[in-house]
């Protein structure tokens, strides 16, 4: 669907993340403004004890939602394509079923995900969509729905196409 992350009442919304976990832009900054301090709190503290140098790309890690109508945000870190363009698929895909994994584990039931990596990481998004769908439609998870939100129609043209719904 095209809409906002942010105003999503799922269980867990995924956080397009830097390794940093300190905001940003994109996504990642809608996430930490929409949803508060305690967003960046969580995320600081996940630094400081389980990954001091950074969250790496393709892996997830869930705080709280703060304000989001969420109740966790789950973080992961999508591959930059200029830079990790040969295993860019596989770094994709592992960002989809990681968050997953961890749905699972949260006891999640229901996660919304953006287009992860499309935006300032320049995965082209003709390229994403098939990846990100096809990861989750093969992930082994007892999420029972799963929802991308898109930005724009360009967006969500792409991944209807990935769906077979356009």
């Amino acid at each position: 669907m095209q809409g906002d992350l942010t105003e999503q009442g799922v269980d867990a919304v995924v956080n397009a993340a830097n390794r940093d976990l300190e905001g940003g832009g994109g996504v990642d900054g809608a996430i930490h403004r929409a949803g508060g301090p305690e967003i960046l709190e969580a995320c600081l503290e996940i630094r400081r004890t389980q990954y001091p140098g950074g969250l790496p790309t393709g892996r997830a890690v869930a705080t709280t939602a703060g304000r989001l109508p969420a109740r966790w945000v789950i973080h992961t870190v999508g591959p930059i394509y200029a830079i990790e363009r040969d295993d860019a698929p596989h770094l994709l895909r592992s960002c989809h079923t990681e968050s997953l994994r961890v749905a699972d584990e949260l006891g999640a039931r229901s996660v919304a995900f953006p287009a992860i990596s499309t935006g300032v990481y320049g995965y082209p998004i003709e390229e994403a969509a098939p990846v990100a769908v096809a990861a989750v439609r093969a992930a082994a998870t007892r999420v029972e729905l799963v929802r991308f939100v898109l930005f724009d129609d360009a967006a969500l043209g792409m991944f209807e196409r990935a769906l077979g719904t356009g």
